[in-house]
């Protein structure tokens, strides 16, 4: 008898996305995913977009960690990944959850990155991102971080906090498991970097980093984070 495949539910937390959702929901949407977007209070076309597409639709306050938290109770799949707006999932990806990630003996993971622009210094920022989570065990959103329904459940959820959510999530799940890397790229906008300048960015989030190892409060990373405005 034929193996049962487990189910992938995709969790898309959206802001204000009309103009980058499109690609990302039109390379989900087919047999046996279940999408599901979770809207912040958007007041741009982000909802006429998503309503072109067959996907569950949620509302909620904003806030990354918030919108996710609130797309996991809804979900009905034994694998949840969270996918940022601007981030395309490579083809395969239904493979790689199904049948390298499900069977190993990993909890939850991730995809290695590889950032849109062309500038070269992206390809080194791609290779600290991926480097640096293999060896630590701490990923970042970017890299749609996937778990299985318990793992999940047993970290807690994502924290509500403002920034570093990722960060914190990671670290609970590692006293589950390692990591799954999986070394097959998805693709997430480099707009934030391109708008704000390289060099400017990379200084920015190794500060906020820093600052958020140090017990610095989530409020005091927002005004940081505010004063040199980044796309989510």
């Amino acid at each position: 008898m034929a193996r049962q495949l487990p189910k992938i539910s995709i969790v898309v937390p959206v802001l204000n996305e009309a103009g980058a959702i499109e690609n990302t929901l039109g390379n989900l949407i087919r047999d046996g995913i279940e999408v599901i977007v979770v809207d912040g209070g958007s007041s741009d076309k982000t909802l006429d977009v998503i309503s072109r597409h067959p996907c569950k639709v949620l509302e909620s306050a904003a806030g990354r960690a918030c919108q996710m938290n609130k797309g996991a109770e809804a979900a009905s799949g034994d694998i949840l990944l969270f996918l940022h707006a601007d981030t395309i999932l490579p083809m395969a990806f239904e493979s790689y959850l199904q049948s390298d990630f499900w069977l190993s003996d990993r909890s939850w993971g991730r995809f290695d990155v590889r950032l849109s622009g062309e500038h070269p210094l992206f390809r080194v920022i791609e290779w600290f991102m991926n480097n640096r989570s293999r060896l630590t065990g701490i990923c970042t959103g970017d890299q749609a971080i996937f778990a299985t329904r318990g793992a999940f459940e047993k970290a807690g959820g994502y924290a509500l906090i403002p920034l570093m959510e990722d960060i914190e999530i990671s670290k609970s799940l590692k006293k589950i498991s390692p990591p799954f890397c999986i070394g097959t790229c998805l693709t997430t906008s480099s707009r934030r970097w391109e708008s704000n300048g390289i060099v400017r960015t990379i200084l920015l989030m190794w500060k906020l980093r820093l600052m958020h190892f140090a017990g610095v409060r989530g409020d005091a990373l927002v005004k940081q984070y505010g004063r040199s405005p980044i796309p989510s």
